[in-house]
């Protein structure tokens, strides 16, 4: 995996560590949002959830589009699908290697 990949994996990885950033996401995954819309549900200020939404941005999880004053944002799922791939890979060799693991147990119990 090339620096660029591992930076970017970085980023979406840091950003959906925090709970406020994840429920953003589900919220964008049912269609585009105003940032005064985002901040609804959350007891903080409108400049604490642009930090947030900054960071969604800069991971490339979502795109602000401006309407004039208003900034709509959207859900770029492409990021989150490279961090399911590399996580994949990673399952399906634990899942390999828990396999084998079972095989030999069984084997040495007979």
């Amino acid at each position: 995996m090339n620096k660029r990949s591992n930076d970017t994996l970085d980023a979406v990885f840091s950003a959906l560590a925090d709970p406020t950033r994840r429920a953003i996401l589900e919220a964008l995954s049912e269609g585009h949002a105003q940032v005064s819309e985002l901040a609804e549900p959350f007891e903080m200020s409108l400049p604490a959830i642009s930090k947030h939404l900054r960071v969604l941005e800069e991971a490339g999880l979502i795109v602000r589009e401006r309407d004039g004053r208003f900034h709509r944002m959207h859900l770029h799922s492409q990021p989150l699908k490279d961090a399911a791939e590399w996580l994949d890979h990673y399952r399906n060799f634990w899942n390999t290697r828990l396999d084998s693991l079972g095989t030999f147990l069984n084997k040495t119990k007979k």
